[in-house]
């Protein structure tokens, strides 16, 4: 029987060489490969400055520390995503207020956004869902009609773009995860983008305890001194993730493609039937990070899928459900019901490049032999 996950890194012999030629160079961390990679990735996108961090998470909780989000603040979050992009909120003592999602797509609803703003609201946080990026003309209208900084959990999203703008400039500032399921893998890494020259420094600062010069500028310079101005965190990445990252960046270009093929079939196949692919804007260059279907029972197909060794994933639980939300926050039922109506139906298919297309026949095969049981 196969086993076909939901998603995997690829990695070849470049990959490798890559990473055992930092391993000899003199800086396993805060060295040239960091901000060779955070180059890498910046111009892909299009945008002036990447900062590189640890993860995603990091990248995400650095994002509201660079737009000063505090006690009394709040910030709107979509509930169809991974809790971090709501406790990154938490994590600098706001509060995250949820707006439903649009029912075709499952991107955050511009209109419920809007609908969800009070004096205290500093900042919107739109995630790029399975890779297609949010109504960002309309969300970045809404927050220029009302003084809100805009953020895109662009985690899923690295290569997409909306009307031939890439992800990356569609925001304030962008986030983006290098997580081994995701585009470009790192093992665990995350970046911000901005165009923001006062906030690239204070994300650098953040990743760096707070403060205002790294080891190897100090090294560089003959300097010891230094200074800490705020209260950071050792998020930063290292030389080794880097090395990883950069060579993987050279291969960006095939991985979507193949992820675009995978899809393509995926969407011929299940054209018809009962097993319905999320909405894709007209307007939007899908990078599928996922590929999320709807299908009838659940439930019992992804039961019956793992029993033919297919092993689809839910994404997500909607945020607003996990426990620590109904206890700290008040949450539950009710508050997202096209998100929770959503959460019943949806599977994450195998995506990842080196999915080949025997197998893609067999999980389309046994896809619709579970939606039909």
């Amino acid at each position: 029987m196969p086993r076909i996950p939901y998603g995997r890194q690829h990695i070849d012999d470049d990959d490798v060489r890559a990473v055992a030629e930092a391993l000899r160079s003199d800086f396993l961390t805060t060295g040239p490969r960091v901000g060779e990679f955070e180059r890498a990735v910046a111009d892909f996108s299009d945008a002036r400055f990447g900062v590189a961090v640890s993860n995603g998470t990091a990248a995400l909780h650095a994002a509201m520390f660079a737009l000063n989000i505090g006690p009394g603040d709040e910030v709107i979050v979509p509930p169809m995503t991974f809790a971090a992009t709501a406790n990154c909120v938490l994590y600098t003592g706001g509060t995250p207020v949820f707006a439903d999602v649009d029912p075709d797509t499952l991107l955050i609803d511009p209109a419920r956004v809007e609908a969800a703003i009070t004096d205290r609201t500093k900042a919107v946080i739109g995630v790029d869902y399975t890779g297609q990026p949010c109504d960002w003309n309309a969300l970045n209208r809404i927050a220029d009609r009302h003084g809100l900084a805009t953020v895109a959990d662009g985690c899923h999203a690295l290569g997409a773009s909306l009307d031939g703008t890439k992800v990356g400039t569609l925001a304030d500032m962008t986030v983006y995860s290098f997580h081994p399921v995701k585009h470009v893998a790192t093992g665990e890494g995350g970046m911000i983008l901005t165009d923001d020259e006062a906030l690239d420094e204070r994300l650098r600062n953040f990743r760096n305890h707070g403060i205002t010069t790294d080891a190897r500028t100090r090294e560089e310079s003959g300097a010891w001194f230094y200074e800490m101005h705020d209260l950071g965190y050792n998020y930063r990445m290292t030389d080794i993730q880097a090395a990883l990252g950069s060579s993987q960046m050279k291969k960006l270009d095939g991985f979507l493609k193949r992820r675009r093929s995978i899809a393509a079939r995926y969407d011929r196949e299940f054209a018809g039937t009962n097993v319905r692919p999320l909405g894709i804007r007209p307007d939007a260059d899908h990078a599928y990070h996922l590929y999320v279907v709807r299908i009838p029972n659940r439930d019992a197909a992804y039961a019956r899928l793992r029993e033919d060794g297919i092993f689809a994933q839910v994404h997500y639980i909607p945020v607003h459900f996990h426990p620590y939300y109904r206890e700290h926050l008040g949450t539950g039922e009710g508050l997202c019901p096209v998100a929770e109506a959503a959460y019943t139906e949806i599977l994450s298919l195998p995506m990842y490049p080196d999915l080949t297309d025997d197998e893609q026949t067999y999980v389309i095969e046994k896809v619709l032999e579970a939606a039909c049981a």
